[in-house]
């Protein structure tokens, strides 16, 4: 135990003493051993690692402690009251030079030993010569000449370990931006004049360069340049970086690329990995650039302007052949851009047969009233319900389970386009629903979702099949090339190359860019934290402590988890969401007594509020609850209820000013509705995904509300 003459010790102690204490707990607690010495490990390790006592019994340990203090005496640099400099540079050959600044000013390592400190820069000197033999050249030189051998093991192998200790390496432009060779193609093509872009895959002529900056060599060239084996190699005015390992994987690449489609080329020409003739690169550029085309003068409404956008991106997309997804936040009109999309398609003789749109339940009356709203010139029905029956119509509007029940009915039906909203609900490419709606063959898809991601990557991937199959090669492919790089390791390069070649196709607006809604209110997010009762906290520790016991005498505990933290979660929201018995009185409850507080101010206030909760049942307690203590029965919208009914309670929250409380069950009501009478939103229990109830907050926050949320 240290004693200390004052009461406290200095902050930058204090942080070192507590960094050490949590270190080494956490080291001791990994249970480390050399691999190749696990049964028989040095004596050492023990201290090191497991934190036991090593005591010295032989002569040949005695020198042992002053070993790994000299050992260690290298990170005693970073404290130093001097900063150390190496520089390279060049006049006809590279040569390096170290200084030592101290204050404002410099001196050459030789000079440092006279007028600085001596012991310690040659404690640094000692230290350095391990890593830079050349260090103890400088003693008697201002500047060493470094070959081309020595050059690259300083850059490849010494610098890293150097410049961790804080010491500065300065090297000229051509070092310091290392190339490295990249895999690109020299693509033309055999036709002058292109119909479509789905037809290039057989006018293809390429060959395969070898991009170093701004340059590009034959694969030949390449082959010569990297036989020697060395991976710093000198380019003309700049030098390459490449290791063995990445050379042999361009080599593969090569070989294993021996025909290529339209989208591998779209890849690289997205990725700067192509050098395209004149013509194509001119082609492609067309394919994508903004276009002006006229809003239908059929649709009922005005749009804004990014809405305008959307809409010729979308049918620019379309016309050229691919699908595409409409991703805007939520609440930006997506279906509005949607709406025009088919108007103008219509119109102009792009389609001549039906138009399927596929929703949740709960959004068919949503897509009813906005077309009879917004395009009245378009006949629609809903099929859905058990009498359901094909009719004529522009517009048929059915659900995912429904399209998934009747899909051999519905492929029988001449389609020329199809969209489906809230796309996210095909997120999983394994379910029946996603391969059903794969399988509709059509000219012209549209994907709609405000979450195109809410849990991992193959998501988006699973989108894209729909929208543009194949795109994005295989689910595997994906995951090998992106997902499992962008997820685990967060690969910024790999990020930006999604991003690159996904945003063609994929169009994504925030309600947050003031330029996207400079008149859309605040939302203003608030965390509420409620206290528990003592009734909750009894049954809560009762419950963690059963559950713990029974953990101990399990192999697999995950589903115990999971179910113990489901319980706690109801346990927190009122003891009869868990137990079923206990009374329905907000006294037990420290969260139900915190929300008709609040309840208690909003209807104070004449607002309306929406209440969101994941269990179906704490619904029908609140609804108990509120009645009881505020007199106001609340609107209460969940999964079991018929459309036609859900139809009457939106329609009655919208318009009837009596109805200021509106419960809704996350899954039933967390997508599509616009409820923007609300500008209260609470979130009675939370989800494990936040994107879930962004989304359900976005019922209330979207284009239409006039107040803050």
């Amino acid at each position: 135990m240290l004693r200390y003459k004052k009461k406290y010790i200095d902050q930058i102690s204090s942080t070192e003493a507590m960094l050490s204490a949590i270190i080494s707990d956490y080291v001791t607690s990994m249970d480390f051993m050399h691999k190749k010495q696990k049964n028989n490990p040095p004596k050492i390790s023990g201290s090191f690692f497991h934190a036991e006592e090593f005591k010295v019994k032989g002569f040949e340990e005695e020198n042992l402690a002053s070993s790994i203090y000299n050992y260690f005496s290298i990170f005693d640099i970073i404290k130093s009251q001097y900063r150390y400099k190496i520089y390279i540079d060049k006049a006809d050959d590279y040569f390096l030079a170290i200084k030592v600044q101290h204050k404002d000013k410099e001196y050459r390592l030789k000079q440092s030993l006279t007028l600085l400190n001596k012991m310690e820069i040659l404690k640094f000197i000692s230290f350095l010569n391990t890593y830079l033999p050349e260090t103890s050249r400088l003693l008697e030189s201002d500047v060493v000449e470094l070959s081309k051998s020595k050059l690259e093991e300083f850059l490849l192998k010494t610098s890293t370990i150097i410049s961790n200790l804080g010491i500065d390496i300065i090297l000229p432009k051509e070092l310091k931006n290392l190339l490295r060779p990249k895999l690109s193609l020299k693509i033309s093509s055999k036709a002058k004049n292109l119909q479509s872009f789905f037809d290039l895959q057989s006018m293809l002529e390429y060959d395969w360069q070898i991009a170093i900056g701004d340059q590009a060599i034959s694969v030949e060239e390449f082959e010569k340049l990297v036989e020697s084996g060395k991976e710093l190699i000198e380019f003309k005015d700049n030098f390459v970086l490449i290791s063995a390992e990445e050379a042999k994987n361009i080599f593969a690449e090569i070989k294993r690329k021996k025909s290529l489609n339209q989208f591998d080329v779209l890849h690289a020409t997205l990725n700067g990995e192509a050098f395209l003739t004149k013509e194509l690169e001119v082609y492609i550029d067309e394919l994508f650039s903004p276009k002006d085309i006229p809003v239908p003068t059929s649709l009922k409404a005005e749009l804004r302007a990014y809405q305008e956008r959307g809409f010729s991106w979308n049918i620019n997309n379309l016309l050229n052949g691919f699908g595409t997804i409409l991703a805007d936040d939520m609440g930006l009109g997506k279906t509005i851009q949607a709406i025009s999309t088919i108007l103008y398609l219509k119109e102009n003789g792009f389609i001549q047969n039906r138009v399927v749109i596929v929703v949740p339940t709960s959004l068919i009356n949503n897509w009813e009233n906005e077309l009879e709203k917004f395009a009245p010139s378009l006949s629609y029905f809903s099929y859905y319900g058990l009498k359901r029956e094909l009719q004529e119509s522009d517009i048929l509007i059915t659900t995912y389970d429904i399209a998934r029940r009747d899909l051999v009915k519905l492929k029988k039906e001449k389609i020329d386009c199809l969209i489906i909203d809230e796309a996210q609900k095909i997120k999983n490419p394994n379910t029946e629903i996603s391969k059903a709606i794969k399988s509709i063959k059509c000219k012209y898809k549209i994907a709609l979702s405000g979450t195109p991601v809410e849990n991992n990557l193959s998501e988006l991937w699973s989108i894209f099949d729909f929208a543009l199959p194949k795109y994005l090669k295989t689910l595997k492919d994906f995951q090998k090339n992106y997902a499992k790089d962008i997820e685990i390791k967060k690969d910024h390069t790999k990020i930006e190359r999604l991003k690159r070649i996904t945003a063609p196709f994929m169009l994504r607006r925030l309600k947050t860019d003031k330029n996207i809604a400079p008149d859309l209110p605040e939302k203003i997010i608030i965390d509420e934290y409620s206290t528990m009762t003592k009734e909750q906290a009894g049954l809560y520790q009762s419950l963690v402590d059963e559950s713990f016991e029974m953990m101990e005498s399990e192999d697999h505990t995950g589903a115990l988890v999971l179910k113990l933290i489901i319980s706690l979660k109801q346990i927190c929201n009122h003891p009869r969401n868990f137990d079923k018995t206990s009374p329905i009185d907000p006294k037990l409850s420290g969260k139900a007594q915190q929300l008709l507080t609040l309840l208690e101010t909003i209807l104070q206030r004449n607002e309306k509020v929406l209440i969101f909760t994941q269990y179906v049942e704490m619904g029908d307690i609140l609804v108990k609850m509120i009645e009881d203590v505020l007199l106001t029965t609340p609107l209460f919208l969940k999964g079991s209820q018929t459309k036609k009914k859900r139809d009457e309670i939106v329609d009655s929250f919208q318009n009837d000013p009596k109805h200021k409380i509106f419960i809704l069950s996350l899954k039933a009501g967390g997508v599509g509705l616009n409820l923007t009478e609300a500008n209260h939103v609470i979130h009675y229990d939370l989800w494990f995904n936040p994107a879930v109830e962004n989304q359900a907050t976005d019922r209330a926050f979207r284009i239409g509300q006039k107040r803050n949320v």
